[in-house]
């Protein structure tokens, strides 16, 4: 079959950022969106994908680089599927954050907005997550540059080889048949399920993340351990996650993708891996392992199982302590989610008399923080061990005015719940980037709470939401809050008050 030629539109202006943190330009009465890429450059693009109403494209050639452009930090930057924004300063992230959320907000919900607070920047740039997942894969990607001269330098080989067995071995260096089966482990390539860059460096995350994640990969390949494969769902280890706390404590979490009891090899593969880890990294708190075999790499529905070290991490915000587990959600940005947590309580303006709820709890961080400061708090959560976790978090820092609750939010949320537990006076929402069910929804508004907090990862599904709320609420305060510096994620509280009568 025929290769179709590329389609290259040249001096293409690139004049904002869109969704996914994409550059944005226009062609052909479309909309373009161009990764990395920033406000300002100019490029030849190829086109990759055409819509009806939009295309996406990369660049090709890079003719004028946006006067905003800066060299990025990373090695990977391109090419590894996050971090898109490092060549842009971060200043300038913070004013296009800015903007997302206002943007959103406004033409998304269209809300009556009252001018949006000043964005809360993070402290530190880099080394600011305290959780990674890393997946291995036995096709590790290859970046294009090293792909084009892999193959030019193998294909020359090939046609200048005197004899046909020469030749032959020749080809067999062509790129598709050597480089992309180097087994990897790190992260997903950019719009790519089943391509993993293999990962020397994230700078992401404090050590000893990198020094653990490329011995586990070196232990791999000298073993002859099987790398997962995407595609055909085999192979034996599957993912790594490394958690870390502000006092350097660290969790590694090794997720395999099949058992064979009767046969014992896996069981003796694992064990001796796990053991290799605990004796080359004796400062590793926690140590623990899963068994996959599922199609998805959701690791909630899976049993951790205990291998070495302590249980769980600990983390300590502001004079409390919490613990979390291999499933336990915790904001990854820890100080700035000190900062997060503070603006939650400025704006739940608490008297000390008053029962909240915090709906999408987790292990409780959030209504811990505000239990020393009111008379009782109801966190209802999806997750069991999350709640084991708040309860063990209640009970580890002498808290008694909490209950915690287990369920699908909208099952848990009823008026029967209510009534049993007490109408509300201010409500905290924090849901994932899903946002908040329609029916959790109308029970809030037919329970009526003097206040609001909502806390959202994503401000499209949150402007969805307060649509529905701002009849009878009125937005009161705006506050984004950068959690992830060089990524266009944003975090953002919305503080919402009951509109009296008159309003």
């Amino acid at each position: 079959m025929k290769k179709r030629k590329p389609i290259i539109k040249e001096g293409i202006a690139i004049t904002s950022f869109a969704a996914e943190g994409n550059g944005l330009a226009h062609i052909d009465g479309k909309v373009l969106f161009v990764p990395f890429t920033a406000p300002g450059d100019v490029a030849d693009v190829r086109i990759v994908r055409k819509r009806k109403q939009f295309a996406e494209g990369v660049v090709e050639r890079l003719v004028k680089a946006s006067p905003l452009r800066i060299e990025p930090f990373c090695s990977h930057f391109g090419t590894c599927g996050g971090c898109r924004w490092q060549h842009v300063p971060y200043e300038k992230q913070l004013e296009f954050k800015q903007q997302q959320v206002y943007d959103q907000l406004s033409r998304i919900g269209k809300l009556e907005l009252p001018p949006l607070l000043p964005i809360l920047p993070s402290e530190h740039t880099t080394g600011y997550r305290n959780k990674l997942e890393f997946t291995f894969s036995n096709k590790g990607w290859v970046p294009t540059d090293v792909w084009h001269q892999a193959t030019a330098d193998a294909a020359a080989t090939a046609t200048t080889t005197a004899t046909a067995e020469q030749s032959e071995a020749a080809r067999a260096l062509l790129p598709e048949n050597l480089l992309p089966y180097s087994p990897a482990l790190g992260f997903h390539v950019r719009g790519r399920f089943d391509r993993v860059l293999n990962v020397h460096t994230c700078l992401l995350q404090a050590e000893p993340s990198n020094e653990i994640r490329r011995f586990v990969r070196e232990y791999a390949l000298q073993k002859e351990l099987s790398f997962f494969d995407l595609r055909r769902q085999t192979g034996f280890l599957r993912t790594l996650m490394i958690r870390n706390t502000s006092d350097n404590q660290v969790m590694v979490v090794v997720v395999f993708a099949h058992d064979n009891p009767q046969a014992g090899e896996d069981d003796k593969a694992r064990m001796a891996l796990l053991e290799a880890l605990k004796t080359a990294f004796p400062s590793i708190t926690s140590l623990q392992y899963m068994i996959n075999t599922k199609r998805n790499d959701s690791l909630l529905d899976l049993e951790a199982i205990h291998y070495a070290g302590d249980q769980h991490l600990t983390e300590t915000m502001e004079g409390l302590r919490f613990r979390i587990g291999p499933k336990s959600f915790y904001q990854t940005n820890t100080r700035q989610a000190a900062e997060l947590y503070n603006k939650v309580k400025e704006f739940a303006a608490l008297e000390g008399h008053e029962t909240v709820y915090d709906l999408y709890t987790g292990t409780g961080t959030i209504a811990l923080y505000l239990s020393r400061h009111c008379r009782r708090v109801i966190g209802v959560e999806y997750v069991p061990e999350a709640i084991q976790d708040a309860e063990a978090n209640a009970k580890d820092n002498g808290l008694d005015n909490s209950a915690f609750f287990t369920g699908d939010m909208k099952d848990v949320l009823t008026p029967a719940f209510v009534e049993e537990q007490g109408k509300p006076h201010v409500v905290v929402l924090d849901p994932p980037r899903a946002g908040v069910h329609p029916d959790v929804l109308k029970v809030l508004l037919q329970v009526a709470p003097d206040r609001m907090v909502y806390v959202s990862c994503n401000p499209a599904t949150q402007a969805r939401d307060l649509s529905f709320l701002q009849e009878d609420y009125k937005i009161m305060h705006v506050q984004p809050i950068d959690m992830f510096p060089h990524t266009h994620h944003i975090e953002n509280i919305v503080a919402l008050e009951r509109r009296k009568q008159n309003d």
